[in-house]
């Protein structure tokens, strides 16, 4: 089924036509011309002074300023002592020692020491007769050593021969494992290859687990070879097999003579003769407003996709490693941490959610379109150039009559599809590109409201006078650190001060997300942002590494984004960081980032740098550099702006 409402027909007024002090009211069920309210339609170009000119750009890194006859000082930044290493081969190792004019070697071999006595290798990792870096300086007759102990992950040899062993810790399912009864539910183990592997369930029956041979395991097929012939087996069974506390399933691994008996954790079957239901709730401390949201994802402990409303009542269908999986229709489950709701009592009916007629109303900065339903919904909103496509969960359409009030220039039409039985799409097209929306629950009217917000006037000889600006110094908490100390949240707040020196040079208001080297939540600085009304978001940080990564061959420039709308303002803040540093364009990219999920306004985070890289480092300690950031975020933002007047 598919309806559309269609503002086609209806004029767009010329730029700069102000909003009146009172909406003119249009017909309930026709679009008549009567006292029709003119809405700007976006952004405006009114002659004005010239734009300030950007800087002369400097391409490439300051020196690194030259330490010479310091006293030695050794400090090793990472791995930490008695670290545990991750990686397969190689890792990095950094820090400083003082001076420049020293010489360094770790495990034998020589490591060069920039100009200011930071240092980077890239080493093979220790073996495991030695764990260790064994870290000498010297500078004519003094010498400084220090050993640095690390680990190596630990995993006992399943060995083809001998008394048979058994990995008793890979066992699973893990504890606390909800699943509906005939939902299939993997069950595995880590034995050597040679061995015979079964599964008995509440029935009693022995059923066979599968092997996954490795190549070592494969070599190992005799007994009197006596290697490490690990493998995985592997089944599924129901969870009502595996979820009767009189009849305990359990896995019995046979070679030979010998017979090793593991208990399987219970699974608790979930009914299927009531539904499980459970409210979400959010433990974000943020207030009790509309930024209380409720984050579900794919799969568990993976990327944030849906931001339900607090308090949506859903079905919970799962459970597993500290998530709870719950319905958001028939044909959609997405997990949630089991502490964003609270169950509900048995028997509780699943709230019913018919949407009535939509109402459309607009004002100054937005407009709002409200669905009436009976209860909260399961949603997401998607933007797409001059689209937003909103998806209602659990929902069926029936909208006989939707109140128009003012004849609206942003949504030109709203179209609207019953996908499946139990889901809706609505589709807005607007008549500019998307640039921010908010989903928030209307308790009085019992409706859902997506706000979509207007694009600002743009003056483009000066495109940031009269905008708010979001500037957030990223970390702490967390945060990267450098090899000669300097930390992140530290190095960024700098550029921060100087990109609000410049935006309120230009006419902008600014928001500082961190006004002093305290730490602020992550989700708290987008909702400082929204909640002041701010027209984008720039968060400033410097990027780092994990165990087994090259340096030298990863380090660069990076911008980041998360929803679609933003990608225009991180190629723009890209191009600009690219022309002023001359590093490795690591380009534009999308990754879940919190700062970067919010949806009242274009929302991006530089990574200007590799704290870790030491010429970046001490980069990132000069005044001048740190200025040449800001300079290239606020250019950035300025092309951006004129840029989207002319989408």
């Amino acid at each position: 089924m598919t309806a559309a409402i269609s503002f086609e027909g209806m004029p767009i007024p010329p730029r700069g036509v102000s909003w009146p002090s009172r909406l003119g009211w249009c017909g309930v069920l026709l679009l008549t011309a009567c006292a029709r309210a003119l809405v700007p339609a976006g952004p405006r170009t009114p002659p004005s002074t010239p734009m300030v000119p950007p800087p002369a750009l400097i391409v490439g890194l300051p020196a690194v300023p030259a330490v010479r006859g310091a006293p030695i000082d050794l400090r090793v930044r990472s791995p930490a002592d008695n670290q545990l290493l991750t990686s397969r081969d190689s890792n990095f190792v950094l820090g400083s020692v003082g001076s420049g004019d020293v010489s360094l070697t770790i495990n034998g071999i020589e490591v060069p020491v920039a100009p200011n006595g930071a240092f980077l290798a890239w080493l093979p990792n220790p073996p495991a007769a030695a764990l260790r870096y064994d870290v000498m300086v010297a500078r004519a007759a003094d010498t400084v050593r220090r050993v640095i102990r690390v680990r190596a992950p630990v995993r006992t040899p399943l060995l083809s021969s001998g008394p048979l062993r058994v990995d008793s810790g890979s066992v699973q399912p893990l504890r606390g494992l909800w699943a509906l009864p005939d939902e299939f539910v993997r069950v595995s183990v880590r034995a050597p290859s040679n061995a015979t592997v079964l599964v008995q369930g509440s029935d009693s029956v022995l059923r066979p687990l599968v092997s996954g041979v490795t190549a070592a395991a494969g070599a190992a097929t005799g007994a009197e070879t006596g290697v490490d012939a690990a493998a995985v087996f592997a089944t599924e069974l129901s969870a009502r097999l595996l979820a009767d506390s009189a009849r305990a399933p359990r896995l019995l691994v046979v070679r030979g003579r010998d017979t090793v008996r593991l208990n399987i954790p219970l699974v608790r079957a979930l009914p299927v003769e009531t539904r499980t239901l459970a409210r979400l709730r959010s433990t974000s401390t943020i207030g009790a407003d509309t930024d209380q949201v409720v984050n579900a994802r794919t799969i568990i402990d993976g990327t944030y996709k849906w931001m339900l409303l607090n308090q949506t009542v859903v079905e919970v269908v799962g459970r597993a490693q500290g998530f709870t999986r719950v319905r958001l229709d028939r044909t959609l489950d997405v997990w949630v941490d089991n502490d964003d709701l609270v169950l509900l009592p048995e028997g509780t009916a699943l709230p019913r959610r018919v949407t009535g007629g939509f109402r459309v109303t607009p004002s100054a900065e937005w407009v709002d379109v409200a669905i009436s339903m009976g209860a909260r919904p399961a949603h997401l909103v998607e933007p797409d150039g001059r689209t937003l496509v909103l998806t209602l969960y659990g929902v069926q359409a029936n909208p006989e009559i939707s109140p128009i009030f003012g004849n609206d220039t942003l949504i030109r039409r709203i179209s609207w599809d019953q996908v499946t039985s139990d889901r809706v799409r609505v589709t807005l097209t607007l008549s500019q590109p998307v640039y921010g929306w908010q989903s928030v629950w209307d308790e009085s009217r019992r409706a859902f409201v997506l706000r979509v917000r207007r694009a600002p006037y743009i003056d483009v000889a000066n495109p940031l006078r009269g905008l708010t600006i979001a500037v957030d110094p990223g970390h702490p908490p967390a945060g990267a650190t450098g090899p000669t100390g300097l930390y992140e949240g530290d190095a960024v707040f700098p550029v921060g001060e100087f990109l609000a020196q410049l935006l309120r040079a230009r006419g902008a208001q600014v928001v500082m997300t961190r006004t002093s080297l305290a730490p602020v939540g992550l989700t708290e600085r987008g909702v400082q942002a929204r909640r002041e009304h701010a027209h984008a978001l720039v968060s400033v940080h410097l990027n780092s590494l994990p165990d087994g990564v090259n340096p030298f061959a990863a380090n660069g420039t990076s911008t980041l984004f998360y929803h679609q709308h933003s990608e225009p303002l991180a190629r723009t803040v890209q191009d600009q960081l690219m022309k002023r540093f001359g590093l490795r364009d690591l380009g534009v990219h999308y990754q879940n980032l919190a700062v970067a999920r919010p949806t009242w306004f274009p929302a991006v985070l530089a990574e200007g740098l590799y704290l870790m890289i030491p010429e970046q480092e001490a980069a990132m300690r000069d005044p001048a550099f740190q200025r040449r950031y800001a300079e290239a975020l606020v250019v950035g933002l300025e092309r951006y702006f004129v840029e989207l007047v002319r989408r």
